[in-house]
């Protein structure tokens, strides 16, 4: 897998595109999408409940069409056992260091590290994250961080 060419998208960054359709995280969507050749651009499982859980508050059908619209355009991954390894050994590291993260960030964290992805998330959590490339699509910088 080419590093620089596989991006996972995290919750904030999806629920993003579905709220703003023509916001900083869809227009660097787009950008990498008809720019950049072999680009990848995925989401986990994991996300994806995430953003069902939000969607199952709203009443609107808007939302299931902007949910629809965005889920398309990402290639979902499953959650396998080659995650497992990549899993254990983050949340053993956190948790000794003391900087545990939530559950469902240490799966969506360590899948990324497991094909390694740039994480694409406005969560300030996974930069405690060791080796783990970072891109905050709604700050409007496109730079990557890389927690030491």
């Amino acid at each position: 897998m080419d590093v620089r060419n596989t991006y996972l998208l995290d919750t904030n960054i999806l629920s993003d595109m579905m709220r703003n359709p023509s916001g900083v995280a869809a227009q660097r969507f787009l950008k990498l999408a008809q720019s950049t050749p072999n680009v990848k651009l995925c989401t986990s499982v994991i996300v994806q409940c995430e953003l069902l859980f939000g969607l199952s508050r709203r009443t609107h059908p808007r939302w299931q069409t902007h949910y629809d619209k965005v889920l398309e355009s990402v290639e979902l991954l499953p959650l396998d056992s080659t995650v497992v390894p990549s899993y254990a050994n983050l949340r053993s590291l956190l948790e000794s260091a003391g900087t545990p993260i939530g559950p469902n960030d240490t799966l969506i964290a360590a899948q990324a590290l497991s094909i390694d992805a740039t994480l694409v998330s406005a969560d300030a959590e996974f930069l405690r994250v060791p080796g783990l490339r970072v891109e905050n699509w709604l700050s409007g910088e496109e730079k990557t961080q890389i927690p030491a």
